[in-house]
């Protein structure tokens, strides 16, 4: 990459490589052999200095469709950033566009339910939707052109995204992947929505991802609010415009995958049946990371029937339903996505205080044999040892 996807300038710096890695959305049938092609595909992020925008640093994956299930924890934060849109006075009736996700999932319901018409992105429209929709446009500065086209000269945007300060914080590595081409934080947002003549209206936050934030933004300039002056000096605290402080994710990466790695194989010594919940897109590095295969963890239960029946990419890890985990009884169950522990715990009673969750921290502690190397923890919070 020479140039930002973004802003277009050239002082870009790469600051995490997770090297060769599969395709994040293409699952293979289960029992067919990995490819060396498979797994050929660079998987990087760089960090723009002249925007602050990190962004995905190429990519030469061809888009498979779609094919999870929208988790119950997204669908309940759609209806609580709703109601908090509308408590702040932000929604009236009028159009609404919305810039969808490939994931899945809406909000156009939620908005009709309050008086909207729903009208096509060609044309203006008083509201218009993205949720976690932008990150996937590879080239950045027209997708945001598009977006502000949208809108009627008096409208507001509503943007939604996982926030690169909390992936940098938590060390939330796996949130790199292929067809993700972009990574906000709050202050490469303003510059960026500047560009097209869009400025901060208001600001919200959600625990969902661990950390997403919701922005309004509209044509007209007003003065930041004390939620987003306090998110962005949050980010300046951090650090997420510097490269050096992005740089932490690659010994995230490094360490996460050798500690998990050395856990299960521990496990499987001790004739412990390992599986894991969660073929999301978020599983593939890690599984190809951490070198995984079926003698480490069994199978994947995943939620989506497009998905069974398949593999996870880059190994011979079969995908199977939730009620085939069920029956199999495992002994432990990794969560890859661990916001959806309180779903699958309401869902799957059978499996509480089964559930591993891959917990990282930056340094061990003292006389406490096996925890670093594992890292992860159980469903209810206490440590698992290797």
């Amino acid at each position: 990459m020479t140039t930002c996807r973004g802003c277009g300038g050239a002082d870009v710096e790469q600051v995490l490589d997770l090297g060769a890695m599969p395709a994040a959305d293409h699952f293979p049938l289960a029992g067919t052999l990995v490819t060396p092609f498979e797994t050929s595909h660079p998987l990087a992020m760089a960090l723009c200095r002249d925007c602050g925008l990190a962004q995905l640093a190429d990519d030469d994956t061809i888009p498979d469709e779609p094919r999870g299930v929208e988790p119950q924890a997204l669908r309940e934060q759609a209806a609580t950033a709703v109601r908090d849109i509308a408590d702040a006075g932000w929604l009236t009736d009028g159009t609404v566009a919305e810039f969808g996700s490939p994931h899945g999932g809406t909000w156009l319901p939620l908005l009709t339910d309050r008086g909207y018409r729903i009208v096509s992105t060609r044309r203006p429209a008083s509201l218009v939707l993205d949720c976690f929709g932008l990150m996937h446009e590879p080239d950045q500065r027209t997708a945001f052109r598009q977006r502000a086209r949208a809108l009627t000269p008096d409208g507001v945007l509503l943007l939604q995204f996982h926030s690169l300060a909390t992936i940098v914080r938590q060390r939330q590595w796996t949130a790199l992947r292929h067809g993700h081409f972009a990574y906000y934080s709050l202050t490469a947002l303003r510059r960026l929505l500047a560009d097209v003549g869009l400025y901060f209206a208001d600001t919200w936050t959600f625990d969902l991802y661990g950390g997403t934030v919701l922005v309004a933004a509209t044509h007209a300039r007003r003065p930041l609010s004390l939620a987003t002056r306090r998110i962005m000096a949050d980010e300046k605290a951090l650090g997420v415009t510097d490269p050096v402080a992005v740089h932490t994710l690659q010994r995230a990466a490094d360490e996460q995958a050798v500690a998990l790695r050395t856990c299960l194989k521990a496990m499987a010594r001790q004739g412990r049946r390992v599986y894991a919940y969660g073929a999301a897109s978020r599983a593939v590095a890690l599984f190809a990371r951490a070198g995984l295969d079926h003698d480490l963890v069994a199978g994947v239960a995943d939620a989506s029937p497009a998905k069974q029946g398949r593999r996870m990419p880059g190994t011979d890890v079969p995908i199977i339903s939730p009620e085939q985990l069920l029956r199999l009884r495992p002994d432990r169950v990794l969560l890859t996505l661990p916001d959806l522990l309180p779903e699958v715990r309401r869902r799957y009673p059978e499996l509480d205080g089964r559930w591993m969750i891959p917990a990282d921290r930056a340094a061990p502690r003292r006389g406490t044999r096996g925890l670093r190397a594992a890292r992860v923890t159980t469903g209810t919070g206490s440590e698992v040892q290797s």
